[in-house]
């Protein structure tokens, strides 16, 4: 089922593009996302040091309301652990289901879980087919863009640590300035 929805939406530019097709990266994305949700723990380089490092992903899946017997899920979504909280790192919706307001159920059922309710940020692709729709939701989840980066918009909740805040602004303010093009005299 999520790797039925992944491909969905990265063939419609929501997550990367790759994840559309069978090209190794996307069968080690695949096996990985597997293992993590078997041991509640994704395998990913650290930014800064580039080891291995397991990160916490706690995932729930979604049904529409009335829904839960007899169906499989049609939505899921996986939170990143991110500095005494977390990050909304992937949600998606099966396709057939879009457009009929299961989008926000689904986004109101993953902001009242444990892992929701203490999430700080959330990325949302420029490109994705439903972008405009997700940051017209955000805010009422308490959540502010942050700035924009080549690819994404950034959203940091309200009530995120002061510190934390700072630092995930900081960070999209660095990349925005590198991927603007440089400008010669």
């Amino acid at each position: 089922m999520m790797r039925s929805i992944i491909r969905q939406a990265a063939a419609e530019g929501s997550f990367d593009h790759g994840l559309a097709g069978d090209a190794p990266d996307a069968q080690e994305f695949f096996a990985r996302l597997k293992r993590a949700l078997a041991s509640g723990y994704f395998v990913e380089p650290d930014a800064r040091t580039g080891r291995a490092e397991a990160v916490a992903v706690p995932g729930y899946v979604f049904w529409p309301e009335g829904h839960e017997s007899g169906i499989m899920p049609v939505g899921f979504g996986l939170f990143r652990a991110l500095e005494g909280g977390y990050e909304l790192w992937m949600a998606a919706l099966d396709i057939s289901w879009r457009g009929k307001g299961h989008g926000h159920a689904l986004l109101d059922s993953l902001f009242a879980t444990p892992s929701g309710r203490k999430s700080w940020t959330v990325r949302v692709p420029h490109n994705a087919r439903y972008a405009a729709t997700v940051h017209h939701l955000l805010p009422s989840y308490g959540f502010d863009p942050a700035g924009d980066t080549e690819q994404l918009r950034w959203f940091v909740r309200r009530d995120t640590p002061p510190a934390l805040a700072a630092k995930i602004r900081n960070i999209v303010s660095s990349q925005a300035r590198s991927t603007q093009p440089s400008r010669r005299a």
